[in-house]
């Protein structure tokens, strides 16, 4: 399972078809779903925090448009000696074509993950 928690977390700015990861510092958001239809968001983070909380929020053209899903508790994990947060949230939704999913992490409001949601 440690290599499908760090499959969460590549490196950068992800085009995706509702789906697709990318991670900023120790935030990382991954996405899953099919077409346009996003049906679930992960958000990790870096190490044990207990206390941490989660939002997911939609952007497009640089532009806040509306949270997704409020703030949730993270839950602490460990797989080997890797030791993090998690958020899920299940979706079930269609999101319009280059919408973004970004991530904010209580704590860490300087880092903002976003995967792109394309055709």
């Amino acid at each position: 399972m440690a290599v499908s928690v760090m499959a969460l977390c590549a490196v950068g700015q992800v085009p995706a078809q509702a789906s697709g990861n990318a991670e900023d510092g120790p935030v990382s958001i991954g996405v899953i779903g099919e077409g346009l239809k996003v049906r679930e968001v992960r958000v990790l983070l870096d190490g044990w925090k207990p206390g941490a909380r989660a939002r997911i929020s939609e952007w497009r053209g640089g532009q806040y448009v509306r949270e997704i899903r409020g703030w949730k508790h993270m839950t602490s994990r460990q797989q080997s000696r890797y030791k993090y947060e998690i958020a899920t949230w299940k979706i079930n939704k269609n999101l319009r074509h280059r919408s973004r999913i970004c991530a904010e992490v209580s704590g860490h409001t300087e880092r903002m993950p976003c995967v792109t949601i394309k055709r």
